[in-house]
């Protein structure tokens, strides 16, 4: 009748997290739709732990110390909704339920409101850093319901990963879906660092002829410095694996899969209307990569460049390359920050932005050895309108600048694909240039569609038209933005 937690669905994050809450002292009750996950994990990986079971919601509720905490560890979406509204009957006002899922945000939000209305607590979870993660230490984006969060604050940050400084990489961020947008970002910018690194394989393996264990060489040297991160650390250790002699990353298939994170990322970034590009062109990559049969078909039908020898360079060209990694990545880190940013004021979440780059630090996916420096940034000012604007990263990419054109150069030469690479880089050129080629576009909207443009000579606001045939007329239409 004491227990601490409860933890609802047994898949793989669901044990470890429940075995991760044993370790640091909590009493938790597991269970499952399906009786027998529960009986093999108490006979199995939670043996000789305190962790309890229970065959049905009520004898699980039974359980609880009051006021009760739920988590659920279960499918995104229709599945999480069926089991909230199993387990309202069983529940008190003031009890609190979790959903540790991979929730997309507007979900989070709803729930969060419903759930108030009835008298409960909700709290929308973003949990990153994978199975390992989960059993020891992953980073923990809470948001929903404030009241909620003095309740579980403990249990939370005891499981969480920590950094060197024994901080913990969870946090409050905000209210209703903050907590899964945040989580969204973060895998949106995974998808990002993941393609990038992929780009920078593929010219290495395509275009300077290295074999697995040379590129190994390269990763391993790139994880000691600025580019020091967890997924450049398993690609590391992914070049180097073989199995009879065979490396493994030769015989896997290339066509990649997705779950939705990274696509909903870009979607938002759209109705948001910020410039998320890089993260869109790493969505689009899977998407082509899925394209396997017409890419086979494709490649025999459709012209390369003349093939090039970069021999002579190669040395050059892996630091450049290197060089290029570490550009695209702060910009992709700045993209997903802006996209934060704008839902922060959107919603009036009030987001801390050094706190999150804090709770990437440790355990998630994406953590890295610059996330110190993002936390710097916005620690130094709060109200930094992007990460490319400070200090610390503008002398980065200035210093990255010229082996970043130099690679997607040479990449373009010889017809190396570098989507996300060469869409940071676009960007780039693009939130430095003071006057962009846009005027063209309002005067060719306006021709064709009267939706008048403003001028740089008169007071921003102030809207005019154009009758550039002289036969349409001085009729504008409502001048309003998406």
């Amino acid at each position: 009748m004491n227990y601490d937690i409860a933890l609802i669905g047994l898949a793989v994050m669901g044990q470890n997290l429940a075995l991760n809450m044993n370790d640091n002292g909590y009493k938790v009750v597991a269970y499952n739709r399906t009786t027998s996950v529960t009986h093999d994990f108490l006979q199995g990986a939670a043996k000789g732990t305190d962790i309890i079971g229970a065959e049905t919601l009520e004898e699980m509720i039974s359980k609880l110390s009051v006021p009760r905490k739920v988590m659920l560890m279960v499918k995104a979406g229709e599945v999480v909704d069926t089991v909230i509204e199993s387990l309202l009957p069983l529940l008190d006002e003031g009890d609190v339920i979790i959903d540790g899922g991979n929730a997309n945000y507007p979900d989070s939000q709803r729930r969060a409101i419903d759930l108030k209305e009835k008298g409960f607590r909700f709290i929308g979870a973003g949990v990153s850093g994978g199975e390992e993660g989960a059993r020891f230490g992953p980073s923990i984006m809470p948001g929903g319901n404030l009241e909620a969060w003095p309740l579980v604050k403990e249990i939370f940050q005891a499981i969480s990963a920590k950094t060197e400084n024994g901080d913990p990489c969870c946090d409050w961020v905000g209210a209703n879906g903050a907590g899964h947008f945040v989580k969204m970002v973060h895998n949106g910018i995974e998808y990002g660092d993941m393609q990038l690194i992929c780009e920078a394989y593929q010219f290495m393996k395509d275009q300077l002829h290295m074999s697995n264990d040379e590129m190994q060489q390269v990763f391993a040297e790139w994880d000691k410095g600025d580019l020091d991160s967890y997924l450049i650390e398993i690609t590391t250790d992914i070049l180097g694996y073989q199995e009879d002699g065979t490396y493994v990353l030769d015989t896997i298939l290339d066509k990649a899969g997705q779950k939705g994170t990274g696509k909903w990322t870009a979607i938002n970034a759209l109705e948001f209307g910020m410039p998320v590009s890089l993260i869109g062109e790493a969505v689009f990559a899977r998407c082509l990569s899925a394209l396997k049969q017409e890419r086979v078909a494709a490649s025999k039908i459709l012209a390369a460049p003349q093939a090039q020898d970069y021999s002579a360079e190669k040395t050059e060209l892996i630091e450049a390359l290197g060089d290029a990694l570490l550009a695209s990545k702060i910009v992709s880190y700045a993209q997903g920050f802006m996209l934060m940013r704008e839902a922060s004021e959107h919603f009036e979440w009030d987001l801390q932005y050094g706190s999150i780059a804090q709770l990437w630090r440790g355990g998630c996916i994406i953590r890295s050895v610059f996330l110190d420096d993002i936390k710097a940034a916005y620690d130094k000012n709060p109200q930094l309108d992007n990460l490319l604007v400070d200090e610390y990263f503008t002398n980065k990419i200035a210093a990255a600048q010229s082996g970043w054109r130099k690679v997607l150069a040479k990449a373009i030469e010889a017809g190396v694909p570098t989507p996300a690479m060469s869409s940071a880089l676009a960007f780039y050129d693009g939130y430095r240039t003071e006057t962009l080629p846009a005027n063209m576009l309002q005067a060719q909207r306006d021709y064709f569609g009267a939706h008048t443009y403003e001028r740089i000579d008169k007071p921003e606001g102030e809207r005019f038209h154009t009758n550039w045939t002289g036969t349409g007329g001085d009729v504008s239409s409502t001048s309003y933005d998406v």
